[in-house]
């Protein structure tokens, strides 16, 4: 993966949809929204489970296409086989990219993605490459 693509991604993105918050703080994507909330990005938690509530003071929707305003990147961290669904909404929506947690692989999905204009980074966590990058805010 090219540092230049997970640089340009974390820069230039300020609103971050999270498909698969959790509401237990041991899970990964709890605390990597707390990190990114931290880094003053504007995230919205996506979990059809938990619909309606609020995660870490944010309203939480049920799909993508139910966040009121345009999403820059879309933060997935469900499992590699529904990476081809959420690449597929990400398109839908107009994100900018389509970023892949550590451990979701689907090269299916990111080609898809790219091939629709978005920029991917895939089987890698923003919690590890900003402070990498030396991005933190």
């Amino acid at each position: 993966m090219d540092d230049n693509i997970i640089n340009e991604v974390l820069t230039t993105t300020r609103h971050i949809a999270l498909v698969g918050a959790s509401e237990k703080p041991t899970r990964a994507s709890h605390y990597v929204m707390a990190y990114l909330l931290g880094q003053g990005y504007k995230v919205t938690p996506v979990s059809p489970k938990l619909a309606g509530q609020t995660l870490l003071g944010q309203r939480v929707y049920a799909k993508l296409e139910e966040i009121p305003e345009p999403v820059d990147m879309v933060d997935v961290f469900r499992n590699s086989e529904a990476a081809w669904g959420v690449a597929q909404e990400a398109i839908a929506i107009g994100a900018k990219s389509l970023w892949l947690q550590q451990g979701v692989i689907n090269e299916q999905a990111a080609v898809l993605a790219a091939d629709a204009g978005l920029k991917v980074v895939m089987d890698r966590c923003p919690m590890i490459e900003i402070p990498r990058l030396g991005l933190g805010r």
